[in-house]
């Protein structure tokens, strides 16, 4: 990420207020991660765009893999309490230009998709981690 856009979501974050610097940026390197677990690096941008769910499913994974068990806590830090929010960021990345959006893409897309009490449960989590390895 340039200097130049780590500046303009800096300028984002301190105008809007509702979330940390720190929650823009990783919203925007969790979009990257999803796409590149998707195989879409390659494609041109519109063949690239992923849906509000499946970035939330990359939010997911990516949290797990930075944070693991403290993911709530850093959440909560950013004031990021729900799947809307991240939604929020998205578009308020859209509206400076970090981020790019079909007709389709909608904040609703990002309502209630999972609830972060279980969706961030490290215990059940690696659980099913384990589960899954030993099949």
């Amino acid at each position: 990420m340039s200097e130049e856009s780590k500046r303009a979501i800096e300028d984002l974050a301190e105008r809007d207020g509702r979330y940390k610097f720190e929650a823009y940026l990783f919203v925007y390197d969790a979009l990257r991660y999803t796409v590149k677990k998707m195989g879409r690096t390659h494609l041109s941008e519109d063949e690239r765009h992923i849906s509000g769910r499946d970035l939330l499913a990359g939010i997911s994974e990516y949290a797990f893999n930075e944070y693991g068990p403290l993911t709530r806590e850093v959440f909560a830090h950013w004031r990021v309490h729900q799947t809307r929010d991240f939604g929020e960021i998205v578009f308020s990345l859209v509206s400076i230009g970090q981020m790019g959006k079909t007709e389709r893409d909608r904040i609703e897309d990002f309502i209630d998709v999972y609830d972060f009490d279980e969706e961030f449960d490290w215990k059940r989590r690696r659980a099913a981690q384990q589960s899954t390895k030993k099949t």
